[in-house]
């Protein structure tokens, strides 16, 4: 009977730590990530502009923050695994559906790289564009750097800003958007002058 005790204790201690590392790499990001994330706009006086970045879109064109001058934007970092950015993308597909021919867009930077450890933007893309397909993404996509992450200074996924019309950071999410709130600051930008 002493010898079943042991083995049985033995199984304990080794799933005991298997099942904080599963829980942790699954179920986690869906469970602790900030969730109904809200924000206040800046007041335009107290904006800055929007670090600049030349990504790569997935049609191969260079992009920067500045074409999308006299847009209301949306821009989210986020990646394939990432369980938050994962929620919060169907509302993003909605928002630029409903606002898109009013001056707003919603550009995704995909994280993929970093976020995966991956070796290259070929390797990220391989994930990425089933990812858009599969899930209906109607908003341009574009592979991200180390570079763009470190000028924009989050530290946490999902990462959410709402530039306005003058490429200035309006607004700043970090977690799991509330749509609502999300929507209602992009009305407001778009009714700036």
């Amino acid at each position: 009977m002493l010898r079943t005790n042991t083995t049985s204790l033995k199984w304990k201690r080794l799933l005991v730590p298997f099942m904080f590392v599963i829980s942790s790499h699954i179920l986690t990001p869906r469970l602790l990530a900030q969730k109904d994330v809200h924000a206040v706009l800046i007041a335009p006086s107290g904006r800055k502009a929007a670090p600049t970045f030349h990504l790569v879109s997935d049609k191969g064109k260079t992009v920067q923050i500045s074409d999308f001058r006299e847009h209301v934007v949306l821009l989210n970092f986020w990646a394939t695994s990432c369980g938050g950015c994962i929620l919060e993308i169907p509302s993003f597909i909605e928002l630029q559906h409903s606002y898109q021919s009013g001056g707003f867009t919603a550009v995704g930077i995909s994280t993929d790289i970093a976020y995966e450890g991956l070796k290259s933007a070929d390797e990220a893309w391989r994930r990425v564009r089933p990812f858009m397909s599969s899930n209906g993404m109607n908003y341009p996509i574009l592979m991200g750097n180390d570079a763009v992450v470190n000028a924009y200074g989050f530290k946490s996924y999902p990462a959410t800003y709402l530039i306005d019309k003058s490429g200035r950071i309006a607004a700043t999410y970090v977690g799991i958007v509330a749509k609502d709130d999300v929507e209602a600051n992009v009305k407001k930008l778009l009714a700036e002058r």
